[in-house]
């Protein structure tokens, strides 16, 4: 009579130790031997029971030496363990079925592997048992381990990376997007003349990027670890296709793929798309799938196994235009000089754009944290401050001499010394008289302009997910020629692309707003200030536009309401100067700054060429 033992033994071992199980259908089972005396020898259902606990527990030796083939079993038994690198596995026996005479046995078990990554693995697998004298073991066959699995053959396994999730500008409009990127490798001790191979790869690596040149390569090469190959290039692949044929035949040269977000240019964006990318990369990359295949002796895969499907990441939003980007880096392009622009939406805080040309990338991302002065713009700082404490209205008549002496020492003067003799202070603010706001800086409290910027966000910190950014600086002035000279915008005053064009937002909206790249990730701000009131804000507003009718920008009347200051600072010795413009017009604010072009002109016309971009 033939007995089956149903659910006879579990065994599950995870990362934590856990218990084999012994389950018994109500009665205890004895094998009778063909004497018809009784055996306390392991009977076929524990030693299956044995034999599955110890596979799951990781012990190779231990199972393998309850099989009738211990060193094959150790093998292929160690192989796969290797190849799979389970977190867990449990094996648990569903039934073992002989008849008291036997000496053969046949097991049905499942085995569920817990692959980490929530990859999980799971099937029925059966094998036999025979005894050997009075012992009972499994007799060996790879497919003990995989109904599937043949002679001479183990498991691979592949990862399976789903496509990468695409960042988005706030339109939907991608910004970087997936796409198949080229490594140019060189490896020394197969290029033989390596100074000649080195000449051709940059002869045709040079016209993409013009840091590739035979000099960085040979330097490259002798820097890289022994035995490591250099990576010479990463190439989009249109690129790739276009010098391949003069470099796909050179000594040492290798070449391998894989798919990288880029943006649609190399130097688009280039110092704010990278930092976006470094911080969602993980979000972008989805969820893995995995594929376990047999692999025959040659090692090449037979049969696939088990797949699990990759699951893709959703798209990135981010607050940035890509219309404004493409304006504010074309806006900038003619620029010899190094040149900033930063845009915001001013109601939200949103970041629109932030550019720079080729000559300001070489410092890093100055737009957002570079610390400059910020010449005359600041002179929308020290009217608020004099419009707020009752000093001036916009109306009050002011000295505006060529020269001005505070304290006995000679302040900056007017540009080129222009003498509009005593005009309202809107007329000062529009012609940009330094020596008006030089005397109205020296009049107030030391602390007056950096409370006064504070409101404005000028010195607010931010720490905003994927970049770094520094508004600037006011500090308190006790010198009143310091004082003076801060009251246009020099002194120890210092401020960013990134911190200006917050001030112009604030003016347009009447509230500091909390500056976002990330949809969905949280800006955090170290205060909220407390934001100028309607009484400053609605005169400053109208010298901003008085500014562009009749003052120092009419160079922008031709593109709507354009509402803002010019700026000229010197820097360093005082014989050269940077060029600033600072403004808003409808919902979008901006500061654009142009190195040592000792003019606001350059400042003006790159604004202008953004503004009619954006149309």
């Amino acid at each position: 009579m033939r007995s089956i033992a149903p659910g006879i033994l579990g065994a599950v071992i995870a990362r934590k130790p856990s218990l084999s199980r012994l389950v018994l259908p109500g009665v205890v089972l004895l094998l009778v031997s063909g004497c018809g005396l009784f055996s306390s020898r392991p009977g076929p259902d524990q030693v299956a029971g044995d034999f599955l606990a110890k596979l799951a527990a990781g012990d190779v030796d231990g199972a393998a030496g309850l099989t009738d083939d211990p060193a094959d079993a150790k093998e292929l038994l160690g192989k796969v363990r290797e190849v799979l690198k389970p977190e867990s596995l449990a094996a648990e026996v569903e039934q073992v079925g002989s008849t008291g005479e036997s000496t053969t046995a046949d097991a049905t078990a499942r085995l569920d592997w817990d692959l980490g990554h929530d990859h999980a693995w799971s099937y029925q697998t059966k094998f036999d048992l025979r005894r050997e004298e009075d012992d009972w073991k499994v007799h060996w066959a790879p497919s003990v381990v995989h109904p599937k699995l043949a002679v001479q053959q183990s498991l691979g396994v592949a990862e399976v990376k789903p496509a990468l999730a695409p960042v988005l500008d706030r339109d939907g409009t991608p910004l970087l997007a997936p796409e198949q990127v080229v490594s140019v490798l060189l490896d020394a001790k197969d290029a033989g003349d390596l100074n000649a191979v080195a000449a051709a790869l940059a002869a045709a690596l040079t016209p993409i990027d013009p840091a590739i040149t035979q000099l960085a390569i040979v330097d490259g090469v002798s820097k890289a670890p022994a035995g490591q190959v250099y990576q010479v290039a990463a190439l989009r692949d249109a690129d790739y296709q276009t010098v391949k044929p003069a470099i796909y035949e050179l000594p040492g040269v290798r070449f391998t793929t894989q798919t990288s977000l880029l943006a649609p240019s190399r130097t688009f964006g280039s110092q704010v798309l990278p930092a976006v990318r470094k911080a969602v990369e993980e979000e972008i990359a989805g969820k893995a799938g995995l594929r376990v295949y047999t692999v025959n002796a040659a090692g090449d895969e037979v049969e696939t196994l088990h797949e699990q499907a990759p699951e893709a990441a959703q798209a990135i939003s981010t607050a940035l235009s890509r219309s404004a980007q493409v304006a504010a880096e074309d806006a900038l392009e003619p620029v010899p000089q190094a040149a900033m622009l930063v845009a915001l939406q001013a109601s939200t805080g949103d970041v629109l754009a932030v550019a720079q040309n080729g000559p300001a990338d070489e410092a890093g991302p100055m737009a957002l944290s570079g610390r400059y002065p910020p010449g005359s713009t600041f002179k929308i700082v020290t009217a608020a401050a004099a419009l707020s404490s009752g000093q001036a209205t916009a109306d009050t008549p002011l000295p505006c001499p060529g020269t001005t002496v505070v304290d006995g020492r000679r302040v900056v003067p007017n540009d080129h010394e222009f003498d509009k003799g005593t005009i309202p202070l809107h007329s000062a603010f529009a012609f940009s008289c330094n020596t008006t706001f030089a005397q109205l800086a020296a009049a107030m409290e030391p602390d007056a302009l950096t409370e006064a910027a504070d409101s404005f966000g000028l010195g607010v910190d931010f720490d905003i997910p994927a970049i770094t950014t520094i508004t600037g600086s006011v500090p308190p002035a006790t010198d009143v020629v310091e004082r003076a000279e801060d009251g246009f915008g020099q002194g120890k005053l210092l401020a960013s692309p990134f911190g200006m064009a917050l001030v112009a937002a604030t003016t347009a909206t009447g509230k500091m707003p909390v500056p976002t790249l990330l949809k969905g990730r949280e800006t955090k701000v170290d205060h909220t200030p407390t934001p100028p009131t309607p009484a400053v804000l609605e005169p400053l507003r109208a010298m901003m536009r008085e500014v562009v009718e009749t003052g120092t920008a009419p160079q922008l009347k031709p593109h709507g309401d354009v509402r803002g200051k010019t700026g000229t600072a010197q820097f360093g010795d005082g014989t050269n100067s940077h060029g600033w413009f600072v403004g808003y017009r409808g919902d979008i604010a901006f500061a654009t700054l142009l190195l040592g072009t000792n003019s606001s002109a350059p400042a003006v016309e790159a604004t202008a060429r953004f503004l009619a971009a954006l149309g």
